[in-house]
């Protein structure tokens, strides 16, 4: 589990975990690209990396 925004914003792919953590999680919230978590309502995840993104996210090259 990873929670440094600043990493998570520059991953490939991401699958976030939910709804809550514990007994009350387990289950997949969202799944995608940074950007394509970010705007899934359904995302905590996805409503932090809307700040963390802005306007438009810097992804890293590959290579």
């Amino acid at each position: 589990i990873e929670h440094n925004l600043d990493v998570v914003k520059t991953a490939d792919y991401i699958v976030d975990l939910g709804p809550e953590g514990g007994d009350r999680g387990g289950e997949v919230v969202a799944c995608g690209t940074p950007e394509e978590v970010a705007e899934d309502p359904r995302s905590f995840t996805g409503q932090f990396l809307r700040r963390v993104l802005g306007g438009g996210a810097k992804r890293r090259a590959l290579g």
